[in-house]
């Protein structure tokens, strides 16, 4: 069976993710213990016991995020599941596909998402930039919408997720206006995420171009395993070609409907999902039926993929 792997991004952190995988396999807290020698604190903690919910916090979350998805993958190593055709991880998650893909080294990785977060945090003050998603119209419908109400304030469509589920990012004025108009254009429905920064919006081109300079000091290595990138859902084999597209993820829109139906194109036939949560399983199913999308979070769900790839 020719599968691709693919990891989550923010918004599927839960508190006590991966405590039933980390009972049954030792190399979960490995992992999470490598991440805080490198951060400082105690991340298995924080992901288990969720203080002050610092886990929804993004410097917080990225780490936290990345760290679960290369935990899964190292599992799924450890039980010799195969290697995929294919690697994609939507917007957080893309850090995670180029670890697995050995383009970053995990330290390197969490190092960098940590200070993805920071920057991100403080490009746009608390308060002024949110998100939001809109449901049940067409892509061109909802960037009229945001056209109609933007003014003089940014407000993008900034995640294709699945045919009729767009996230729209920017000002938080110009979010609220948003929502208020969405009933006009006959959208199902549009509500507020739970999160501050308007990632994928072109206000994080300040924290992009800091991101960059970031970077300049991270070894990136050419990739062992394809990975569909956000940007343009195409792979790029060389690592000044990566990083570059790497840095404008941060302020582009994520073209997962795209990523989805390049894998079809490529003729993948199962999509695994590595990390917590189903959230890419479920807009997986949505974007193209035909693709197996299986959740890799536990030990039922690792065995389920086993039996899978060996039937």
């Amino acid at each position: 069976m020719k599968f691709a792997i693919v990891f989550p991004g923010q918004g599927s952190q839960s508190a006590g993710m991966l405590a039933e995988l980390a009972v049954q396999n030792d190399l979960v807290l490995q992992t999470f213990q490598q991440a805080s020698a490198v951060l400082g604190y105690d991340l298995w903690a924080l992901v288990t016991d969720n203080p002050q919910g610092k886990l929804n916090q993004t410097e917080f979350t990225q780490p936290a995020m990345l760290t679960a998805g290369v935990a899964v993958w190292r599992v799924w190593q450890s039980r010799n599941l195969g290697a995929p055709a294919l690697l994609a991880g939507h917007s957080l998650g893309e850090y995670t596909a180029l670890v697995a893909a050995g383009v970053l080294e995990f330290e390197d990785a969490v190092q960098a998402v940590a200070e993805r977060g920071r920057l991100m945090q403080a490009a746009v003050p608390a308060g002024e930039g949110a998100m939001a998603v809109v449901l049940g119209l067409d892509d061109d419908a909802v960037r009229a919408l945001c056209a109609d109400v933007a003014g003089n304030e940014v407000l993008e469509a900034v995640n294709f997720n699945s045919p009729g589920q767009v996230v729209i990012a920017g000002h938080s004025a110009a979010i609220e206006r948003a929502i208020e108009k969405a009933p006009e254009y006959n959208a199902r429905k549009a509500m507020l995420l739970p999160v501050s920064v308007p990632s994928h919006s072109s206000l994080m081109k300040d924290a992009a171009e800091s991101l960059y300079q970031y970077f300049s000091d991270i070894q990136f290595n050419a990739p062992s395993v394809p990975v569909l990138q956000n940007v343009d859902a195409d792979t790029h084999m060389e690592p000044q070609a990566i990083m570059d597209a790497l840095t404008q993820q941060l302020f582009s829109p994520v073209l997962w409907v795209n990523t989805v139906n390049a894998m079809k194109q490529q003729g993948i036939e199962a999509v695994f999902e590595l990390g917590p949560g189903k959230v890419l399983s479920g807009l997986n199913k949505r974007i193209e039926k035909q693709l197996q999308a299986v959740p890799v979070d536990t030990p039922a769900g690792m065995d389920k993929a086993a039996a899978l790839l060996n039937d």
